[in-house]
């Protein structure tokens, strides 16, 4: 959390113990298999991420202890992997820490420390002594440790002028400020150069006057001045929360907004973060994530997997379904190779799935195909046969599959169409949820009827289309 901001309940620095960092992993468990896919699937990502700029923002409890060495590993391999990185973080445990040991009270309003003149001092110093600690963790590179060989260069430099933040509901802030303007060419600059930027939340006035900024305002500014691809808040949360309780892993900023008016089930630093999570998609940032700060490696998971681990705040859906194309058959069979192999799905040759692509609906999230859909009309008799509904397993509970559903019974409906047949082995109760009823072979249209293999004994499930 940034420098100003008050977290009910704790005054001083964290005392909780943190885990170790996880061993590396070894090539004789039986972690190794795992390992690799991993290694593999993760290429896409790699590949698309690589010169892109990631703005990442974290709390005082971040940057110290065991939190702060994960987190500098894993910055490091980032920019080892060619991206480039912003980071920008608070210490408002350390400020209050160092204003007890003055003897000082802090004040605040609606949660906002107001900055006198005293506790200015407290900031600066405190903030500095912080930052300089993030910069021992980046700058490792002890043998037999993950940043072994590694230099990063860190640098920083007077990036943010600042305005006061003025007279609230008749309370005056004194030295708490917001962001007058970003320089953002010059972080460019310092990027261009392979260098890590850090930006530690204080900012002086075009009189000079030096004030204290939240953290979350400095990165989502910054962010935005400076078009990065991602920016992430590392949060006191797995991410927003849905109302059981489940982790929400997208969200589009309108739907975030609708959580912060709900304002269930949100916690101190989500009703911090998630208002600029979305104020920065909504002003070009590509993706914003909320990510949980005790995750040994979140960031690694975030980015490296199909599925992530927090929640993605977009502009837009991050779903896009489109028709398929004869180059999306390889991505098509990788998708449905599995439920193949485990019956779950009839076995479908190569050169069947390529003269049968028009037929399909794929699903992509980041470029990689997830989800499909196949209808094949049998209009002499006004029906059609729902085929190939398959979710890769990780999105399964993303809503995909019923998206999918919707899709083909609007197509069946355009084609004037007014069944809807659908033969599965595994799936009856998700499909009899949906409104359809089980029905006999002998209902199948004619052509599908005489194809059908009894030896698998499919059941055969329809829905009214009218």
């Amino acid at each position: 959390m940034d420098g100003h901001r008050q977290q009910a309940g704790r005054s001083g620095l964290p005392e909780e113990r943190i885990p170790e960092v996880s061993p590396p992993v070894s090539l004789q468990d039986g972690s190794a298999a795992a390992f690799v896919g991993w290694m593999r699937h993760s290429a896409p990502y790699i590949h698309a991420f690589g010169g892109k700029t990631f703005v990442i923002a974290f709390d005082g409890e971040v940057a110290q202890g065991e939190r702060m060495q994960r987190l500098a590993y894993d910055c490091n391999l980032l920019a080892a992997l060619g991206i480039r990185l912003v980071l920008v973080h608070g210490a408002r445990p350390q400020i209050d820490a160092e204003m007890a040991r003055r003897g000082l009270t802090p004040v605040f309003h609606k949660g906002m420390r107001v900055t006198d003149a005293a506790a200015l001092e407290c900031v600066k110093a405190a903030m500095m002594v912080t930052r300089v600690e993030i910069e021992a963790k980046l700058s490792q590179g002890l043998p037999n440790t993950p940043m072994a060989g590694s230099y990063m260069r860190v640098t920083g430099g007077n990036f943010i002028t600042a305005r006061p933040l003025g007279v609230i509901d008749g309370v005056d802030f004194q030295y708490t400020g917001a962001v007058r303007r970003v320089i953002a060419e010059e972080i460019v600059a310092d990027l261009e150069q392979e260098n890590v930027v850090l930006i530690t939340p204080l900012a002086p006035s075009p009189s000079g006057e030096i004030f204290n900024i939240t953290m979350e305002e400095v990165a989502t500014e910054v962010a935005v001045a400076i078009g990065a691809e991602k920016l992430v808040f590392l949060c006191d949360a797995p991410g927003l929360l849905d109302a059981q309780g489940k982790l929400v892993s997208s969200v589009t900023a309108d739907a975030a907004a609708r959580a912060l008016a709900e304002g269930s089930g949100l916690t101190e630093d989500l009703h911090l973060y998630l208002p600029h999570a979305l104020e920065a998609v909504r002003r070009g940032v590509g993706r914003a994530h909320l990510i949980d700060r005790d995750l040994d490696g979140g960031l690694l998971l975030e980015f490296f997997t199909h599925a992530g681990v927090g929640t993605l705040v977009t502009r837009d859906p991050i779903f896009r379904f489109r028709d398929a194309r004869p180059e999306d058959v390889p991505a098509l069979i990788a998708l449905i190779a599995p439920m193949e192999a485990d019956g779950t799905l009839v076995r479908r040759d190569r050169e069947l799935l390529e003269k049968e692509i028009e037929r399909f609906l794929l699903v992509e999230y980041d470029g990689v195909v997830v989800g499909s859909a196949a209808i094949y009309p049998f209009s002499e008799e006004r029906a059609a046969e729902l085929a190939c509904l398959a979710v890769a397993p990780e999105f399964r509970r993303a809503g995909i599959g019923e998206e999918l559903l919707h899709r083909i019974e609007a197509r069946a409906r355009a084609m004037g169409l007014e069944r809807l047949y659908v033969l599965t082995t595994r799936t009856a109760h998700w499909f009899l949820e949906r409104g359809f009823r089980e029905v006999g072979p002998e209902a199948l249209p004619r052509r599908k009827r005489e194809l059908y293999n009894y030896q698998r004994r499919s059941k055969v499930f329809v829905k009214e289309l009218i």
